[in-house]
């Protein structure tokens, strides 16, 4: 009898970790209306290949001036991959900040939602914060670029600019949920 529950616990757990997938199986699991992946999943994919542009210009930056010692030049460099690294993890995190979410707000449970609901906006928050980070990244390192390192860093402002729009949306979105009006008004 135990073997048979196992069996059927182990047949409805389903574990997906979406920063190993490709970008064509990322993209249509977040279409995808049945699937856990969400709009902070889709603004860390954005906010990683924003990092990921900044990373490559800081790197080719840092090459052409290798006979430079630079201090804040290497300091881009180190942080713009830790950025893109950061932000991929976070993929994942959002989904399952937002497990709880969804569970709660089938069950129609007022105080469980606003639990949830201020755990799932973290990875947003988080998401907005770093992508200011990442803007700033750029306008320093536009200091050192040539015209086709700043066509990575442009490129890599934008879509900074566009994760945070997004996943500034679900925070809003979110805040419609709480039950606290004060805060949906600050909002």
């Amino acid at each position: 009898m135990n073997h048979e529950r196992d069996r059927e616990m182990s047949e409805t757990i389903k574990i997906n970790i979406y920063r190993n997938k490709s970008i064509d199986e990322l993209t249509k699991l977040l279409a995808d209306p049945d699937d856990r992946a969400d709009i902070g999943s889709a603004s860390a994919s954005g906010a990683a290949v924003s990092a990921a542009l900044l990373a490559k210009a800081a790197d080719s930056i840092h090459r052409r001036m290798a006979d430079h010692e630079d201090e804040k030049l290497e300091w881009y460099v180190r942080n713009t991959e830790i950025l893109r690294t950061y932000m991929v993890k976070l993929i994942d995190e959002d989904v399952k900040c937002r497990a709880p979410l969804f569970r709660a707000i089938k069950e129609g449970e007022e105080r469980r939602i606003e639990a949830a609901r201020q755990t799932s906006v973290g990875i947003c928050l988080e998401i907005i914060n770093m992508m200011g980070k990442c803007l700033e990244i750029s306008e320093g390192l536009l200091a050192y670029a040539d015209s086709s390192e700043s066509a990575d860093i442009e490129a890599g402002a934008d879509l900074a600019y566009g994760a945070s729009l997004a996943a500034g949306r679900f925070v809003l979105n979110m805040s419609k949920l709480s039950t606290d009006e004060t805060y949906r008004f600050v909002m």
